[in-house]
């Protein structure tokens, strides 16, 4: 049975992650991430545990100059909601881009997110483990 309340809202907390990715804003990236979150790296497969540390590299990727930096945008595929637990797995492609726009690595990623608010009339996703893969 497909959710498409979940399924909706899942989408608008990628986009507001993706948002904040571009305009390097660790307060909007906090509320997104469950304090234990795990993200593998797509590359070299570094593994990031916990709030404190995904915030403390994004704040090393945020203080690199503009003109520096890389921007990474992901863009959802799809979306399974679980029909017996709060908690939702999303699959999409993520690019990694310099400031001239040009793409400098991109691949394939798997997210698995957590309704922290499922018996609330407001759902509360937030990620909980994210693993990506280098391709290009």
């Amino acid at each position: 049975m497909h959710n498409p309340t979940a399924d909706l809202a899942i989408r608008l907390a990628r986009a507001e992650f993706n948002r904040a990715l571009e305009q390097g804003d660790l307060n909007a990236i906090t509320p997104l991430l469950a304090p234990n979150v795990t993200l593998i790296t797509g590359t070299d497969s570094a593994l990031l545990n916990g709030r404190k540390a995904q915030l403390l590299a994004w704040k090393r990727e945020f203080s690199a100059p503009i003109a520096q930096r890389t921007t990474y945008l992901r863009t959802t595929e799809a979306i399974t909601i679980s029909q017996i637990e709060p908690i939702a797995m999303e699959y999409g492609a993520w690019q990694g881009m310099g400031a001239n726009g040009k793409i400098q690595a991109s691949g394939t990623y798997a997210a698995k997110w957590r309704n922290l608010a499922a018996n609330a009339p407001q759902p509360r996703w937030v990620l909980e483990a994210e693993i990506f893969v280098t391709l290009t």
